[in-house]
C-alpha cells in the first residue's frame, strides 16, 4: 500500500520500465477492492502476474548493461535473465521513488512520510483450493503429460560402497544459480534429462558431459566445494538434476540448510570435511571411495573418504537427523514415502 500511496497523482519517468507484481491472488483482490490498483495503473506501471517470474529471470529481464532495481531478494550474476545487468536490491519505497525520478532516488525527497492505514481484515479466499482425493481413488487418477514433460527419474537405495571421481571442484559461496541456471533454461524444468545438460553451465560447461560418461560406466560422480554451498533459492532441480547425472555425494566445507535438505530428498549424501583444510587434499579427477557408507550412515559411524589417487584418508561428518538417515538409506524422500504406505 505504500507503493500506490506514493504513486497517486504521479507518473513513472519515461525512461523507466516499472513493473508491479502483487504478492498473491488475494492481495490482488484487495487492491482491486480498495482502489489502489487504479492508482498503480494510472502511474504507468505494468502489472505483472503474482509469480516468481521477474525474480528468477523469467520475464522483465533488463537490457544489456542496464540498471535494474528489484524488491525481490536475489541479485546473483545473471539472475535477472541478463548477465551484464547491474541489479540492485531495494525497498518498495526506493523502487517507486526511483521509478518516478528516473534515477536511484531517496523516497524522503518526495515529501512527508505517508501514514498508511493497515486493513482490519486481510482477504482469505480458499474457494478454489482443491482438496486431495482419498487414497482409495489414487489408482484411477491419470496424470496428463505433454511431449516435453517426463517422468521424474528414479533413485536407488544407498550403495554399500561408493566409488568414483571428483568430477568437479568448486570454491566458496556456490549458489543454486551456479548449480542450475534459471532464466532462459527454466523452460526445461519439466524435462529433467534435458535440464540436466545445463548443470554448472556457467561454471564448467563440460560437467554434465563428464558426469553422464561416468554414470553410464558405473562410476559415481562426487562434487567437491568450499563454504556456504547451495546458498540462494531452494529449487529442487539443483538436487534432482545432479542426481540424474549420477552424483552420489557432495563433500564441502559447509552447506546452506535448505539445499542440504534437498540433496537428502533425492538420495545424495551431503558430507562435510571434519577438518576444512582437507579440502586441499582432493583435486578434480581424483579417484575417491566411500567404503561401507551404507552401514556407516545407518549406524552413525565415522565416515572416511579414501583418495586413491593421492593414497590418503580424509575424515568426513554427516550431520543429519535420524529421519534423514532413513531417507538416504532408501534413496530419497519419494522412496521413503512409498514405504510408509
Amino acid at each position: 500500500m505504500n507503493v500506490p500511496a506514493v504513486l497517486k497523482g504521479r507518473k513513472v519517468h519515461s525512461d523507466v520500465s516499472f513493473g508491479v507484481a502483487p504478492g498473491s491472488r488475494q492481495v490482488f483482490q484487495m487492491i482491486v477492492a480498495n482502489g489502489a490498483l487504479g492508482d498503480i495503473i494510472l502511474s504507468g506501471a505494468r502489472i505483472l502476474e503474482s509469480a516468481c517470474g521477474f525474480c528468477i529471470g523469467a520475464g522483465q529481464a533488463p537490457g544489456h548493461n542496464e540498471v535494474s532495481l528489484r524488491t525481490n531478494n536475489r541479485n546473483f550474476e545473471g539472475r535477472s535473465g541478463t548477465k551484464t545487468a547491474q541489479v540492485h536490491l531495494v525497498s518498495p519505497e526506493v523502487a517507486v521513488a526511483s521509478a518516478i525520478a528516473g534515477v536511484i532516488a531517496d523516497p524522503r525527497d518526495l515529501g512527508e512520510v505517508i501514514d498508511i492505514e493497515k486493513p482490519e481484515n486481510y482477504r482469505i479466499d480458499d474457494s478454489m483450493v482443491i482438496e486431495p482425493i482419498e487414497s482409495s481413488f489414487t489408482d484411477s487418477v491419470e496424470i496428463l503429460r505433454g511431449p516435453n514433460i517426463g517422468l521424474p527419474p528414479q533413485t536407488d537405495i544407498l550403495q554399500a560402497t561408493i566409488s568414483g571421481v571428483a568430477t568437479i571442484k568448486l570454491g566458496d559461496k556456490i549458489t543454486t544459480d551456479h548449480i542450475m541456471p534459471a532464466g532462459a533454461r527454466l523452460k526445461f524444468r519439466s524435462n529433467i534429462p534435458k535440464y540436466s545438460d545445463y548443470v554448472f553451465e556457467g561454471v564448467d560447461s563440460q560437467f554434465s558431459v563428464r558426469s553422464i560418461e561416468n554414470r553410464d560406466k558405473g562410476v559415481a560422480n562426487f562434487i567437491i566445494a568450499g563454504s556456504s554451498y547451495g546458498q540462494g533459492s531452494s529449487r529442487e532441480h539443483t538436487a534432482i538434476c545432479p542426481m540424474y547425472l549420477g552424483v552420489k555425494a557432495v563433500i564441502v566445507k559447509s552447506f546452506e540448510r535448505i539445499h542440504k535438505a534437498n540433496l537428502i530428498n533425492f538420495g545424495i549424501v551431503p558430507l562435510t570435511f571434519m577438518n576444512e583444510d582437507d579440502y586441499n587434499k582432493i583435486e578434480q579427477n581424483d579417484e575417491i571411495t566411500l567404503d561401507d557408507i551404507e552401514s556407516k550412515v545407518r549406524d552413525k559411524k565415522e565416515i572416511i573418504l579414501f583418495n586413491k589417487t593421492k593414497n590418503l584418508s580424509i575424515q568426513l561428518t554427516l550431520d543429519i537427523s535420524d529421519r534423514q538417515r532413513e531417507i538416504l538409506l532408501v534413496g530419497g524422500t519419494l522412496n521413503y514415502m512409498k514405504k510408509q504406505q
